[in-house]
């Protein structure tokens, strides 16, 4: 979190500035209104914290510029008692809270974050309106799957872009979201975008927004999703479908870290991390020319390349179990299981769709299953059929000891020996919730573990 702290006198500038330290706030401070302008114009802030009387310029004056110009952030006014009256009128003109002096400093700390969680609250919200919004995690016990996960745990304590590979379906958003939840921007939101998703013509108002009458009904202004992502991350799926203009900006936006909305005239800061995505040869892209190479090289600083669901195969039985159980309850269905007919004909499989094809099979078996327990006449696993044979996977058929059952008991059984039994650790590196792994303890008969 950084805060902006904007006040003439010297000793209530800095004191303000060490209170917000001392809470484990970044600040940066102004002696007026002038010179705070300059400073948000070029630097991101969470908040600004003003006084609303002082000399070149004060914080009504600041707070109807910035909001002119088109800068968010939420404002805090510090006012004397007799100035109630031009608080509720910077209220009015935008600002968020204000605060009468003397104050208590626990005060100005709770108004600061609250204004602050307010505003992360809004744009999430906003960004999940406009934008995909995915709950899953990623899951997985077996060798590909732990690799994965020791590479997430590096990319996402730095800073830099990622670029994320892999075939659709294969889950290349869920190992963004794990980027972003195990950076230090966690609590900063999330905010995804499928570029090959949105016309041409309208993504470029979708990342940069646009002032009022910046076209044809244009009525009001847009945020656009660079700035609802504020600090958090801002992730680009199919970025291999961008088309050769937008990539000239997206270029500039990660050199100079500045967006500027379309029909505005100045350019405003931007926090947000890059993270991308393409399931294209994007190497071959950029031989072709179809793709700028300097914004390849500008995207590819760490990468990360989702290996695709049959080369996972010993996470398939979680995954499934997962799946299952999230389409059970949303479709009312009740508990259901796989027979084991249906587990043989999974583990044969070579699903091209990867994690959104078995998700699909899954959610067509559980409107065809008579009972709780799926059969492999139940699968469909092409288009207008149901129950054929599945084609076989470019390896040997499963013996009965490598059946889904076997399979997830034994990677439950790996990370409750990884967590000392400890059932709620376990479920976390899994990937699957208290209460799943709670279920198949009690369905395989496994020790119970620390209790928690």
């Amino acid at each position: 979190m950084r805060v902006l702290v904007v006040d003439d006198e010297r000793n209530i500038r800095e004191s303000l500035q060490r209170l917000l330290e001392l809470e484990g706030i970044d600040t940066a401070s102004a002696a007026d209104g002038r010179e705070a302008v300059g400073l948000v114009r070029s630097e991101t802030f969470d908040a600004i914290v003003a006084d609303l009387k002082m000399p070149v310029m004060g914080g009504q004056e600041l707070l109807e510029r910035i909001r002119d110009e088109g800068y968010r952030s939420p404002v805090i006014i510090i006012s004397a008692l007799g100035e109630i009256n031009d608080a509720v009128k910077a209220l009015k003109t935008g600002a968020v809270d204000y605060i009468i002096k003397p104050f208590d400093p626990d005060e100005l700390i709770h108004k600061v974050k609250a204004a602050v969680s307010n505003r992360r609250r809004e744009n999430q919200i906003e960004a999940g309106a406009r934008t995909s919004a995915s709950a899953s995690r990623f899951m997985g016990e077996g060798e590909a799957a732990r690799s994965l996960r020791r590479l997430i745990e590096k990319i996402a304590a730095t800073d830099t872009t990622v670029l994320i590979t892999g075939e659709s379906g294969s889950g290349k958003e869920v190992i963004a979201r794990e980027i972003h939840s195990g950076s230090p921007r966690s609590e900063e939101p999330f905010v995804a975008v499928n570029v090959g998703g949105v016309h041409e013509s309208l993504m470029e108002s979708e990342l940069f927004g646009h002032e009022k009458g910046a076209f044809t009904g244009a009525d009001a202004r847009k945020i656009g999703l660079f700035e609802l992502a504020g600090a958090g991350s801002l992730f680009l799926d199919e970025i291999g479908e961008m088309s050769p203009p937008l990539q000239v900006k997206l270029l500039r936006v990660l050199q100079e870290r500045r967006i500027r909305r379309l029909g505005g005239t100045r350019d405003i800061p931007i926090g947000a991390r890059i993270l991308s995505a393409t399931n294209r040869d994007i190497e071959r892209l950029v031989g072709e020319g179809r793709f700028r190479e300097d914004l390849y090289y500008r995207l590819n600083v760490a990468r990360v390349s989702v290996p695709p669901l049959r080369d996972r195969r010993e996470d398939l039985p979680l995954i499934a179990g997962f799946l299952l159980e999230k389409l059970s309850a949303r479709m009312g269905k009740g508990a259901s299981r796989l027979g084991t007919d249906a587990v043989d004909a999974l583990a044969l499989y070579s699903f091209p769709g990867n994690v959104r094809e078995l998700e699909n099979i899954l959610e067509r078996a559980l409107i065809y299953a008579d009972g709780e327990e799926i059969l492999a006449a139940d699968l469909d696993f092409a288009e207008g059929g149901r129950g054929p044979m599945p084609p076989p996977a470019a390896r040997t058929a499963p013996s009965p000891a490598s059946s889904l059952d076997s399979m997830e008991r034994a990677a439950i059984e790996r990370a409750l020996a990884n967590r000392d039994g400890n059932r709620t650790k376990a479920a976390e590196e899994l990937g699957i919730s208290r209460r799943t792994i709670l279920n198949k303890i009690k369905k395989y008969g496994l020790g119970r573990g620390t209790g928690k």
